[in-house]
């Protein structure tokens, strides 16, 4: 797992955590992961989450780049905590599992992506003019010009939508996970803190070799 991975968004108050984790394995999730989603849905739903702070400052960072996180296109830690609140959250397999309950956990947007799709090196920069990609089964795209995107050749994941070119795979063995952050709200050291919990449970439940943490500087 020794590959380049570069921030190049222009941005002073992006901050990224990363986790790369090999040996895991897509299997349904285990009751004690089931029961930690059930637990914290359950307290989401009766709360305004992310918290005001949070919420305002990734939308913020979103901004800056020229992209509108807002509608459809809000941050998927928004989309996740309005499915908490109304009985609808995403319950997919272990991996997708533990990228969501640390969502739910921070109130941060998240990627996990099958780390083969970066084909050796991974760059965070704004998406291009023309630049876009399907999130869907249905085909259907979303521009990204503006938007920080997590890349190999191309853009594969970002804040809002990942794309189904890194999507997790049945064969899926090693990952990459991204916590998107705003340093307005998360400093150094919680982002590590974030990053050590996201490691933390793909090994747990995803049987994870000992996984690769980092918070990467500024540009």
């Amino acid at each position: 797992m020794d590959l380049p991975i570069q921030n190049l968004v222009p941005d002073p108050d992006f901050a990224v955590g990363i986790v790369l984790a090999e040996g895991v394995q897509a299997a349904p999730s285990p009751e004690p992961l089931a029961a930690l989603i059930s637990e914290l849905v359950a307290r989401r739903a009766a709360e305004e989450f992310p918290p005001a702070p949070v919420k305002e400052a990734v939308r913020q960072l979103l901004k800056r780049g020229g992209f509108k996180p807002s509608g459809r296109n809000k941050p998927a830690s928004e989309y996740l905590a309005q499915a908490a609140r109304e009985g609808r959250f995403p319950r997919i397999n272990n991996l997708v599992d533990v990228n969501n309950l640390l969502s739910l956990e921070t109130g941060l947007p998240i990627s996990l992506l099958d780390l083969a799709a970066f084909s050796g090196r991974v760059e965070l920069r704004y998406g291009r003019a023309g630049e876009k990609y399907v999130f869907n089964n249905s085909g259907q795209e979303i521009e990204l010009e503006g938007l920080i995107c997590a890349c190999g050749a191309a853009p594969l994941g970002n804040p809002v939508k990942d794309s189904m070119a890194g999507k997790l795979q049945a064969g899926t063995s090693s990952v990459i996970g991204i916590i998107y952050a705003s340093r307005v709200c998360a400093d150094g050291r919680g982002l590590a803190a974030h990053v050590a919990r996201f490691a933390e449970l793909l090994e747990r439940f995803a049987a994870a070799g000992k996984a690769r943490t980092m918070v990467l500087p500024p540009a």
